[in-house]
């Protein structure tokens, strides 16, 4: 019992947020235009300064683990490779391969990530590392998939891989991070007004980040599509940890580290593959359930895990 409250108040108090955030849009209070410009600010303002603030005041040089990163980047490229060879193996609708592979494999690891670490151990310095080692190959991975995958598929468009080159090299996300790393490697600290400044951002991250979630959040759209829908998010919440957390603990990472590595594996998919599979030309269908089946259930499927965990005494 003991084990499941910790579990219970790791996940619902972030889970809830996100249903606050559904009710303010179903009741009027928030409308799409305001959503859309709330998870842009997140994006953009929130998110960096968060990541930033957390390793700008940490030893980086104490906190970078190599192993850790090359097991998040290979993790991440076999979950892609995996999803693409069984996809092309076993769905027949061949129009919906593109948005079936990158649903299996994208999660939302800053936004979601970010938060249920936090709410964990109340810092996210561990975080940046797994978004280094898995969220680059995400996005980059994405158009390779949508692009060779589905219905139009016509190859590699030069504008899209383009475009999300500049996409990964300008994101806020990792050039924060790369910022807070130059700055925990300075021999000084930030002036006080500074860091205060950034701090009175960085506390909005998460729970704006949450509502913008929850807001977006369209619960019909789940309905079209089920099967698929059903069999890709057993994939992204179930399959991926079963498989890859057992190799964590063996490799002996800490326990905050394991709690990130869960998160990049069984988290739901994130809303941005949405965005991208209809910019490439994909209905988007799937996509959309895809996203609402996983958010939903993730809130089950995450609890389990951290519970499994917590038994065997691990985090």
């Amino acid at each position: 019992m003991e084990n499941l409250l910790f579990c219970l108040n790791a996940t619902l108090p972030v889970f809830l947020v996100m249903v606050v955030g559904y009710l303010l849009r179903y009741f009027g209070l928030l409308d799409p235009h305001f959503v859309k410009t709330l998870n842009a600010f997140n994006y953009k303002i929130t998110l960096p300064m968060l990541l930033f603030r957390d390793i700008s005041q940490a030893d980086f040089s104490q906190v970078w683990d190599t192993s850790y990163v090359l097991f998040c980047f290979i993790a991440t490229l076999i979950s892609i490779t995996v999803s693409w060879i069984g996809t092309r193996l076993f769905l027949k609708d061949v129009s919906l391969h593109g948005e079936f592979i990158q649903g299996a494999y994208r999660s939302s690891a800053a936004v979601l990530g970010i938060a249920l670490i936090q709410n964990i151990y109340g810092d996210s310095s561990i975080a940046p590392l797994m978004i280094i080692g898995s969220v680059p190959l995400y996005n980059a991975a994405a158009v390779v998939v949508l692009s060779f995958n589905g219905a139009h598929a016509q190859g590699m468009d030069r504008a899209a891989v383009k475009k999300t080159a500049k996409d990964i090299l300008t994101s806020p996300i990792i050039l924060s991070i790369l910022l807070g790393i130059v700055f925990s490697l300075l021999p000084f600290s930030l002036p006080v007004i500074v860091t205060k400044t950034v701090n009175n951002f960085a506390v909005l991250a998460s729970p704006l980040a949450l509502i913008g979630l929850g807001a977006g959040f369209e619960g019909k759209k789940a309905i079209s599509c089920i099967k698929p829908t059903i069999i890709c998010s057993v994939i992204k919440l179930l399959v991926w940890p079963a498989v890859f957390m057992p190799l964590a603990v063996w490799m002996g990472f800490s326990p905050q580290k394991l709690i990130a590595l869960l998160i990049m594996l069984g988290a739901p998919t994130t809303v941005s593959c949405y965005i991208m599979a209809k910019n490439l030309q994909h209905e988007g269908a799937l996509t959309s359930s895809v996203v609402v089946s996983t958010t939903f259930f993730s809130s089950v499927t995450l609890t389990f895990w951290l519970f499994v965990l917590r038994s065997l005494q691990l985090i």
